[in-house]
């Protein structure tokens, strides 16, 4: 489970046991929706210092299925890789395919976006997926609202993603860590009430969900603080598809212990670059006392990062590394801007490649400054 190591303000070093391993966090999970973090190896994302991935139940059941997961002994043995797994329930499927799914007091019906056959997703079919995958950690199933919703529509999701939440527990495998997700889009009343739901029914961990969907961030920033500090302090907290690095700080800042996003994969595969502003440590140090200060996102950012548009002209003769403080990717000092340029503008498979590893070096580079900040 999670032991606290130390506290520094709201903000927390903790350990999370799961059945593959111990995770330090604040952690970062990278996406592998479908079994593999796009272009590179899984132990190229060890390397790279993830601790723990992330794998979609919605894409997974679809292929390869759940029978065939089981028979190939679960997504670890698939993807070989041996460390700790959280699966997504299929809930956000609930949100980001509205437009070919019908929602009931049941479940969800979802028409396949890849034969257009009909899938049933419940609390209790979500789960046994979850457990044919081998996810350490398992998600309730929750129906998710979009940013821009009535309270109504805010309020009917948060009661009945309370409702899928017993039956998740319920159904779930024992042995599997499962988290609750506290749902109430931007009403800190509904969330007070999600959150205390779900802690009455207890789980593992709890999730504050339902954000990054198209709210204002300062909802999500002010929703994510009221949120985290009515969370028990022996559970770890994450933080579901959020998002910026200075997101990430910020939310660290109030207590919250995990996050994924697809960020550094999507955008290095649009070919824009996270690159440190300066020295790492120094950065991420910065950009956490303003973060604790309560200084603006921008000027988090600004402390923290630069963004590099990789397909401008500007770079075509740039003959800088990619990133010069960037040396736990290892490419990043040995390849010039000039020659990612390139890669893009001829449409090269390798440019998707060296600004994953990029993207994804710089964000778990930033998670691990951030604990050796907070063991201080």
């Amino acid at each position: 489970m999670l032991q606290v190591i130390k506290q520094n303000g709201l903000a927390r070093r903790a350990e999370l046991t799961t059945n593959h391993g111990v995770v330090q966090t604040p952690c970062f999970m990278p996406i592998a929706t479908a079994g593999a973090v796009k272009t590179l190896m899984c132990e190229e994302v060890t390397a790279l210092g993830a601790q723990i991935i992330l794998g979609n139940t919605y894409h997974l059941l679809l292929r390869p299925g759940e029978e065939l997961m089981r028979q190939l002994g679960g997504l670890h043995k698939l993807m070989r890789h041996d460390g700790p797994i959280l699966t997504d329930s299929g809930g956000y499927q609930v949100f980001s395919l509205a437009n070919i799914n019908k929602t009931d007091e049941d479940g969800v019906t979802f028409r396949s976006h890849i034969d257009g056959a009909l899938i049933r997703l419940t609390p209790e079919s979500s789960m046994t997926t979850q457990d044919a995958i081998d996810a350490d950690i398992m998600m309730q199933f929750d129906d998710v609202a979009a940013g821009i919703s009535t309270r109504e529509r805010y309020d009917d999701a948060m009661r009945r993603s309370l409702r899928w939440a017993a039956r998740s527990k319920a159904a779930a495998n024992p042995a599997r860590l499962l988290f609750g997700i506290v749902q109430g889009g931007t009403h800190e009343d509904l969330r007070a009430e999600s959150a205390k739901g779900l802690v009455d029914i207890g789980f593992d961990g709890y999730a504050i969900g339902g954000l990054s969907v198209g709210e204002p961030r300062e909802d999500a920033f002010r929703i994510t603080k009221t949120t985290a500090a009515l969370l028990p302090t022996d559970k770890p907290r994450y933080f579901m598809g959020g998002g910026m690095p200075e997101e990430i700080i910020y939310y660290v800042s109030v207590g919250v212990d995990m996050f994924d996003c697809v960020l550094p994969t999507r955008n290095a595969r649009h070919g824009m670059l996270f690159t440190w502003a300066g020295e790492p440590a120094a950065c991420v140090k910065a950009a956490f006392e303003l973060a604790q200060n309560g200084s603006t996102d921008k000027q988090i950012a600004e402390a923290l990062y630069r963004r590099v548009s990789i397909s401008k002209a500007i770079y075509a003769a740039d003959t800088s590394p990619i990133d010069a403080f960037n040396t736990t990717a290892p490419t990043s000092l040995d390849y010039s801007r000039a020659y990612l340029h390139h890669l893009f503008k001829i449409e090269e498979m390798l440019s998707c490649r060296l600004a994953t590893l990029q993207n994804l070096a710089f964000y778990l580079r930033m998670m691990a400054e951030l604990r050796v900040l907070l063991a201080a």
